[in-house]
């Protein structure tokens, strides 16, 4: 039978909302004895469109609403591969050009350029913590966001920042309510909360003789753990935050630079690459600025890498209106003895920890590890006891801490699962399992031979290889330097619980919506 052409005569007409089994006439009066309408094909939600179909739509997007889609329903979450972990890797370039390389994702996502001559030195939730040098010669701390490109820049350190190794901060920081923490020289710590004019610098950290402050981990409820190269753990409680602003502008004191990293000078500014000079002293970075006046000559800055004795802190740097006083301890406090390897690492571990110079700190399940790799070459050591111990070039070992055993540090062999991520960044532990390009049971590091670059150690083969990550979005042979890890908020953190917007629930149930979570919370509080 051929098929009916319709025409504009005797095109069917829709029932009307009143009486909806009404029918209608074929001709346009719409006398009686019509045909019923044409069924309509019901509109498709926007969780039913095909996984591959998303997948290619994810592709264009960029990291920003690439996390938003993710967290638009259960279905597009399960459809897009999680961006997190990530390298962050950066251009060596008159502009500071981030990529996020996400390993699960095999992609690179461009994120906000910043001015050059940052440094990074520190990231956690998506932040970062970048010291910035200022052709005043001063040194300028700032939190940045570069996704949402939103950055906070934090009170003046009165110290060389040359000697700030890490920086670690709240989670979630605002302007109106954040905290910090950072390593200053070998055995001095800072601090500075919101509200503040400045940085707290404490007294020197009681520590055995050539040790030095080398890792710090910020965790829930303000507490910073302080590692050494000798193993040492120091506890520094911070005080209780407080959204606080100043009274009046006596106590305010200056104001904050006009300063920007997300915004360059009008001046062009112009990086040249590290050179020798001929007295045998290392330039970091030489940069000069061009104005726009043609009359005005060249400014030229030298930046050298040798130290310099850093600065005294200045006196007043706790008050009404600055910081509250903070408090550090180490976590072996019995009896107020010094720190001894031989008592907190069980053997051969307390001989070997002398020659395991890179060591960090991190929370998995709520049990303290420590993360020790051999920054060196393959050494055999000669145990007390008798017999050897072959330490290899980049080997890694992981000790958990057991508060009521003696010694109360010791190797494991397996995580449960869990793969842990430290370098710059905040450390982190996340659970392995379905999220793609990842391993379980295995420690990722930031070094190789190249030393900047991404590695994975397998806990169960004890060798390191680079981990597959991708390129970044510029031109092959175009110099770059790998950062730290980059996660984002919604990833299981190094706390004993969970402050990221995902129900921990022994850590499994990492990649959640809020509403997800809210639902799985009130199912545990029933049960």
């Amino acid at each position: 039978m051929d098929p009916k052409i319709p025409h504009p005569g005797n095109r069917p007409q829709l029932a009307s909302c009143s009486s909806p089994t009404r029918r209608r006439s074929t001709n346009p009066s719409g006398g009686p004895g019509s045909p019923p309408p044409a069924a309509m094909a019901p509109f498709r939600r926007w969780a039913d469109l095909p996984p591959d179909l998303l997948c290619r739509i994810g592709d264009r997007l960029d990291l920003k609403w690439y996390t938003s889609a993710r967290g638009a329903c259960t279905a597009w979450r399960c459809a897009l591969v999680p961006p997190s972990p990530a390298l962050l890797v950066v251009t060596d370039d008159a502009r500071w050009c981030p990529y996020a390389a996400s390993i699960p994702t095999r992609r690179s996502f461009e994120l906000t350029a910043i001015v050059s001559g940052s440094r990074c030195v520190g990231s956690s939730n998506g932040w970062l913590a970048l010291s910035v040098a200022l052709f005043s010669g001063q040194t300028v701390f700032v939190l940045l966001n570069p996704i949402a490109a939103v950055e906070i820049v934090l009170p003046p350190l009165i110290y060389e920042s040359k000697w700030v190794s890490k920086v670690v901060f709240t989670p979630r920081p605002t302007k109106e309510d954040f905290a910090a923490a950072a390593i200053c020289d070998i055995d001095r710590i800072a601090y500075v909360t919101a509200g503040a004019r400045r940085w707290a610098v404490m007294e020197p950290v009681r520590l055995t003789c050539g040790d030095q402050l080398t890792d710090v981990v910020y965790t829930d409820k303000g507490k910073v753990y302080c590692l050494t190269r000798c193993g040492d753990v120091h506890l520094l409680r911070l005080p209780e935050r407080r959204c606080r602003k100043p009274l009046n502008a006596d106590e305010a004191g200056p104001s904050d630079p006009v300063f920007s990293v997300l915004h360059p000078p009008p001046d062009r500014t112009v990086n040249i690459r590290a050179m020798r000079w001929s007295q045998q002293r290392h330039f970091r970075m030489l940069r000069y600025e061009q104005r726009q006046d043609p009359n005005v000559p060249v400014r030229i800055t030298l930046c050298t890498e040798s130290y310099i004795p850093y600065n005294r802190p200045l006196p007043g740097s706790q008050g009404p209106h600055l910081n509250a006083p903070a408090t550090v301890e180490p976590l072996l406090s019995e009896a107020n003895l010094p720190f001894s390897p031989a008592a907190a690492f069980a053997p051969p571990y307390d001989t070997v920890s002398a020659f395991t110079s890179a060591k960090n700190l991190v929370f998995c399940e709520g049990n303290l590890y420590q993360v020790w790799r051999n920054a060196s070459c393959t050494v055999t050591l000669q145990l007390p006891g008798g017999g050897q111990r072959r330490v290899a070039e980049n080997e890694i070992l992981v000790l958990r801490y057991y508060p009521r055993r003696q010694p109360c540090w010791d190797v494991v062999k397996d995580l449960g699962g869990y793969s842990l991520f430290v370098g710059r960044n905040n450390a982190v532990s996340m659970y392995a399992d379905g999220i793609p390009g990842l391993q379980g049971n295995c420690v990722y590091w930031i070094g190789g031979r190249g030393r900047d670059q991404g590695m994975v150690f397998d806990m169960q083969t004890g060798r390191s290889a680079p981990c597959r990550a991708p390129q970044p979005g510029f031109l092959p042979g175009h110099p770059h330097s790998t950062i730290c890890w980059y996660f984002l908020s919604d990833v299981v953190s190094n706390t004993s619980n969970s402050y990221s917007s995902t129900s921990n629930n022994g850590g499994r149930r990492v990649y959640q919506t809020r509403a997800r979570a809210r639902a799985d919370l009130m199912q545990d509080l029933e049960e």
